[in-house]
């Protein structure tokens, strides 16, 4: 027999707690490599070589984070990250939610056309060799503009803009019109105000990309002024970036760290700012995922 408790039976409960087990062993499973990595990099680089650091720092010590901030590239890397992300998420934003406002326009010429074209880009590509091939012609090899151009439209954000854009009443357009404002007035004046919800959400899907992205650089850039904050992580980690880091440090420091120690420290410096913006952020990605979904 099935007791009661409250309006809940056993089976439900037990379900609960299983859903909470779960979650939890999930929750687990993702937070402690990251609070792995933490622990390590606050450690003493050559007493972490012993292993058997779990959950705090068994020598505490700063000088990995030294070793990272010591060396120029570091900052310069991070300015350049800055930079891409702020000019091209706003210039992402602007020139795709043109193409969408003019592709959401029933009297545009060839829409249809447009959209399958589209949305065969959605799931073929020419492949990296072609690409690279067109970024060379267009003169973008080690240039800044090589992580801004390309990534100035994309089809499936055009996607979001026009399922929003499709639900504003055109009352409010025509009534623009009427005023004697012309189809750039409008979507100045109009459209992108009230558009914000998905403004908000389309860069914040660009600006996640711009400050992850790595692979641009390393394919397109030989220029180490030009090199991005996670493209300095890969070197660090992948290549030999870490001895580098460690040459450029007084060496009662260097005699304290070790490559392994400043990889850590490196991964938790780029990493920290998306770490924290994110969860204040993340609303916006179940917000553009949403939109157009859903009409009374």
């Amino acid at each position: 027999m099935i007791r009661m408790r409250g309006n809940r039976t056993t089976g439900e409960m037990i379900f609960d707690w299983s859903n909470v087990l779960v979650m939890l062993a999930i929750c687990f499973l993702t937070i402690y490599p990251i609070w792995y990595v933490v622990v390590n990099s606050f450690n003493e680089g050559q007493d972490a070589m012993r292993g058997g650091i779990y959950w705090y720092p068994r020598a505490f010590s700063l000088d990995n984070y030294v070793a990272v901030f010591r060396n120029g590239g570091l900052m310069k890397a991070m300015g350049v990250t800055v930079s891409k992300t702020v000019i091209g998420t706003a210039l992402h934003v602007l020139f795709t939610a043109m193409v969408a406002y003019a592709v959401s326009r029933k009297e545009l010429i060839g829409r249809t056309l447009y959209m399958y074209m589209g949305t065969v880009t959605l799931f073929f590509g020419g492949g990296l060799i072609p690409y690279y091939l067109l970024i060379r012609d267009l003169g973008l090899l080690d240039s800044f503009w090589v992580y801004i151009i390309p990534a100035m439209f994309s089809f499936f954000d055009l996607i979001i803009f026009l399922a929003f854009f499709r639900e504003i009443p055109e009352g409010m357009e025509e009534a623009a019109k009427i005023d004697g404002a012309n189809d750039l007035k409008i979507f100045y004046r109009i459209v992108l105000p009230v558009s914000m919800p998905v403004v908000a959400t389309i860069a914040l899907f660009h600006g996640v990309y711009q400050w992850n992205d790595y692979f641009t650089a390393v394919i397109f850039t030989n220029n180490a002024d030009l090199q991005p904050i996670q493209t300095f992580l890969y070197r660090i980690v992948a290549l030999s970036g870490s001895n580098q880091i460690a040459a450029a440090v007084p060496e009662n420091i260097v005699r304290k760290v070790t490559s392994q120690s400043v990889k850590l420290a490196t991964m938790v410096v780029t990493t920290v700012p998306i770490v924290i913006a994110y969860p204040f952020l993340q609303k916006y990605f179940v917000k553009g995922f949403m939109i157009g979904s859903i009409k009374g």
